[in-house]
């Protein structure tokens, strides 16, 4: 008898399947959480770059001051489609931070290297460069007890070709897995570390000084979101270590599923980026990867990152 994904099929071949895969089918497709009610903005145009995430906006001038209720509607906007992006605005680094301190307090981050002030990340690829840690689905800085809210992210120098950044849907992740799966991680949590993210990167030199100040924390399987109330899949590849209370075996292996579902192609955008550039994402809600294909062209980025709350 056949064992398929479904279940044995009777009268066909015996042909076995691996478990804990990903199949082909229809999938839950869900941008809005339950009971938002659609409506356009006043303010700009948002035009959709995919499905459930990521939306160009249109008419906005990130270089002038940001008004309260120009804020309030890109605060919705991004909400409703979890990453903005914004065409050749070419902030100055205060520009960007000034934008970005809208919605909290700018974080710092002492692993990374920084640009015209602590809080701005300068990330600069090219062939002389540390090899990259970005291109891995990942959620900014969760082996913090309050993880960033999101972040602001700005191309300054593009190489000729390549150097895309992804970004997926957490909540269409969690919406369109098995009801088995749903049932083992509701309530679960699972213990995240920023040593696994760096360690393939940095020597102990660089990282044993900073053990004390960041040990690893704990944070739930399935986040909630606190401004929409929707429930999002919050472990990813880069600094989620295992689930607690499972045995090794157990908790590798239902990660491994986990880390997988940020990999489906109908919960992701992807940005061809120009100079000058704004992306801002929920980083609540969303995993990315930054494509590292432009081999030894330069690439030169700058994020500021908003603090965050503590996940529930």
């Amino acid at each position: 008898m056949t064992v398929t994904a479904a279940g044995p099929i009777a009268g066909l071949r015996e042909a076995h399947v691996p478990g804990d895969g990903m199949y082909e089918g229809r999938r839950t497709l869900r941008r809005l959480p339950d009971g938002w009610q659609e409506r356009p903005y006043d303010l700009f145009d948002a035009v959709p770059q995919a499905r459930t995430i990521g939306a160009e906006i249109r008419g906005v001038d990130l270089t002038r001051p940001l008004g309260a209720a120009l804020r309030e509607e890109l605060n919705r906007a991004l909400l409703e489609w979890k990453v903005l992006f914004f065409r050749g605005q070419h902030l100055t680094s205060d520009q960007q931070r000034a934008f970005a301190g809208h919605w909290g307090e700018l974080e710092t981050n002492p692993l990374l290297a920084t640009g015209p002030s602590e809080d701005v990340v300068r990330f600069d690829k090219g062939d002389t460069a540390t090899p990259t840690y970005e291109n891995v689905w990942h959620s900014d800085v969760t082996f913090r007890e309050r993880p960033a809210l999101g972040a602001v992210l700005q191309l300054r120098e593009v190489p000729p070709f390549g150097g895309d950044t992804m970004w997926a849907d957490m909540a269409a992740a969690y919406d369109n897995l098995p009801q088995e799966v749903k049932d083992r991680i509701d309530g679960a949590r699972a213990v995240h570390d920023f040593i696994p993210g760096f360690a393939r990167f940095y020597g102990p030199e660089r990282l044993v000084p900073h053990q004390e100040a960041l040990p690893p924390v704990e944070h739930p399987v399935v986040r909630t979101h606190p401004e929409t109330g929707r429930r999002m899949l919050f472990v990813n590849t880069s600094f989620t270590t295992r689930i607690t209370g499972m045995d090794r075996d157990e908790s590798d292996r239902l990660l491994r599923f986990l880390f997988q579902q940020a990999h489906v192609p109908e919960y992701q955008v992807r940005f061809r980026w120009q100079p000058g550039d704004v992306a801002f994402w929920d980083n609540r809600a969303t995993q990315h990867y930054a494509v590292g294909d432009y081999g030894s062209d330069r690439r030169v980025a700058e994020r500021v990152a908003i603090e965050g709350d503590r996940p529930f």
